[in-house]
């Protein structure tokens, strides 16, 4: 009797373990399509004929990878059923004299500011100050594109358009401090891999580009091309699924007097041989001489930024 107990109380638990571990799978499954689908919104209508124009801004020092890995995801993009390419690739710059990219790549731009054909998405990369004549063409040619994204600390140049005013974005997370101070009605929106409103977008740092080009892509043409994009690619970061991803990114890490950080852009120093200045008392070192006179020019806004972080 007591061994039919037992047997009939094992099943009965194992019954209820079954039961609960459906119903948690179930929740699981219905957690991941709403995640799936918060992901997927936003779809773009692709044109019926012909390539989806893509500009990339560039000038004088302009990031590499920046602009570089958002180009590789929009080349490598297939489509099942299309034998044309969906995305025409172009760079735009204030002349097509060639310039210097980060770490001395030469570039021929293929069109002027003038002549570029118009686009339906912008690629503006971590570059040198950008002209009037720039801030002007992406200001009248972001009013009919599908996406204006920038990437890194390109969102400083799309930011001093005006167009990112009153809305949220992100950047690089070594220009947290000073997007904040030079952009207080813009909501920083400090880990977030990529920041969407409307049609303008904003990515992380360097690499984030990628995520937000293969996030376009799945936008344009849904999310199993935007996979197969990334795996041609050979590309297995998810960021580009998760906006959130660059919680890592969210807090700031701390500065002590061992380890000094820059207070501008929050990278370690070296006190023996960085840059220095004195405010309120207490010493402050620095990247680099640009990061020092940054800081002198307003040093109670840094410190003041610091400690909010």
């Amino acid at each position: 009797m007591n061994g039919l107990s037992n047997a009939l109380g094992g099943r009965e638990l194992l019954d209820r373990v079954t039961k609960i571990g459906f119903i948690a799978a179930i929740a699981l499954w219905f957690l991941g399509q709403i995640s799936a689908n918060a992901a997927e919104a936003n779809p773009l209508k692709p044109p019926a004929n012909g390539s989806i124009p893509v500009a990339f801004l560039i000038s004088e020092g302009a990031v590499v990878i920046d602009f570089c890995g958002p180009w590789e995801v929009f080349r490598d993009v297939m489509v099942p059923g299309r034998q044309d390419h969906p995305f025409r690739l172009y760079t735009v710059s204030e002349s097509t004299s060639p310039i210097r990219a980060g770490g001395g790549m030469k570039i021929i731009p293929d069109y002027t500011l003038k002549n570029a054909p118009p686009p339906k998405v912008i690629v503006i990369p971590a570059q040198s100050e950008p002209s009037t004549a720039m801030l002007e063409w992406i200001r009248e040619n972001s009013k009919n594109t599908d996406v204006t994204m920038s990437v890194c600390t390109g969102a400083f140049v799309l930011a001093k358009t005006g167009l990112l005013s009153g809305k949220s974005a992100t950047t690089f997370h070594g220009a947290f401090k000073t997007f904040a101070i030079e952009f207080p009605d813009i909501e920083l929106k400090r880990g977030a891999r990529f920041v969407e409103n409307g049609n303008l977008a904003t990515a992380g740092g360097l690499s984030s580009g990628i995520d937000l080009a293969l996030r376009v892509v799945e936008r344009y043409f849904g999310r199993e091309v935007a996979k197969q994009t990334a795996y041609n690619m050979e590309y297995q970061g998810e960021g580009w699924m998760n906006p959130d991803s660059n919680r890592v990114y969210a807090s700031a890490p701390v500065s002590t007097a061992d380890h000094p950080l820059c207070p501008v852009c929050g990278m370690n120093v070296d006190p023996k041989s960085a840059p220095k200045s004195v405010f309120n008392g207490k010493t402050y070192y620095f990247c680099s001489d640009n990061d020092k006179k940054t800081f002198d020019a307003a040093p109670d806004k840094f410190v003041a930024a610091t400690e909010k972080l």
